[in-house]
């Protein structure tokens, strides 16, 4: 019988510390998102979608809290892709089309910076933070000695590359989305000959989150062709997103929407890779979709 584990549950300090930055960090954001749009001069419909998807961003971070708080060990890579872009977004937010940026938008960028480069540090260096993450799961129970909580058998771990891979790919349909939604502005002026193309666009988008979803399945329980169609998916994104960011919002918007999805693509790649080498892939490894599958046990019928 499993002793059961007390109804408290005691975090590290530096969990709770992590979760306080993750507050400032989404508050720091959203400023200094409010502080662009106040001081830009130029933005227009462009600047006003990117900053909306810009403060939508700033709520993952509350999901961040969430699944930090919880102990649930894609809380790493989920923090490295969100730092990462939140970077990017802020940075295209940050920079006008002309002239020089505002000087507390350029402060404000900066502190950003540091919360979320010290985020990610607190995510992959803090050896607290790394054990908490990776502790044994609890679930409630019903017993004759009350309501407990006990621990869960424990089961292989999904590695962080593939999760960072996993939350990389998801990242794709949401990247086009925005410099789709930024396109319609072209059709509200009138050229009413590109709406074939922005819609195009958006069917492809939503074509691309559920082609990820489908291989992110695969991908976590090792399968090596999964890993390829995710290297084709995303060589074809690429190919797909970045010629249209050129065609229908030029160079400016190639930067300020092609980039994030580069930087995406890059981290997706290289997750790939680092699992590839890890033997997440070789066949006969252990994978956590597979940790549940009850290995048989002899019985007096079945031994000779």
């Amino acid at each position: 019988m499993s002793a059961a584990v007390p109804m408290t549950e005691s975090r590290p300090a530096a969990v709770r510390v992590l979760a306080l930055l993750l507050a400032v960090t989404a508050l720091a954001t959203a400023s200094v998102e409010w502080l662009n749009w106040y001081y830009a001069e130029d933005g227009g419909y462009p600047l006003f979608v990117r900053t909306a998807w810009a403060l939508l961003r700033s709520l993952l971070f509350l999901v961040l809290i969430f699944h930090l708080w919880r102990g649930r060990h894609g809380a790493a890579p989920f923090g490295l892709i969100l730092a990462v872009t939140t970077l990017f977004a802020l940075a295209r937010l940050v920079v006008p089309r002309h002239g020089s940026p505002a000087v507390p938008g350029i402060i404000g960028f900066g502190v950003v910076t540091v919360l979320c480069l010290t985020v990610v540090l607190l995510l992959y260096r803090s050896a607290s933070v790394q054990e908490y993450l990776s502790r044994p799961k609890l679930r409630w129970w019903i017993s004759r000695d009350g309501l407990t909580r006990k621990e869960m058998p424990s089961r292989p771990q999904v590695p962080g590359w593939v999760l960072t891979t996993r939350v990389a790919v998801f990242s794709y349909s949401a990247l086009m989305l925005v410099a789709c939604v930024v396109s319609i502005g072209r059709v509200f002026e009138g050229e009413v000959t590109l709406l074939p193309v922005v819609v195009g666009w958006f069917v492809f988008a939503l074509v691309v989150s559920y082609a990820a979803l489908f291989l992110s399945i695969f991908l976590v329980k090792g399968k090596a062709w999964a890993r390829w169609l995710l290297v084709l998916l995303t060589l074809l994104v690429l190919l797909m997103h970045l010629p249209l960011c050129m065609l229908m919002l030029g160079v400016d918007g190639l930067v300020r929407d092609g980039g994030p999805l580069v930087v995406a693509a890059l981290l997706a790649l290289w997750g790939l890779w680092r699992a590839g080498r890890n033997g997440h892939f070789t066949p006969g490894a252990a994978h956590p979709a597979e940790a549940d599958t009850p290995t048989p046990t002899p019985t007096a019928d079945t031994r000779h």
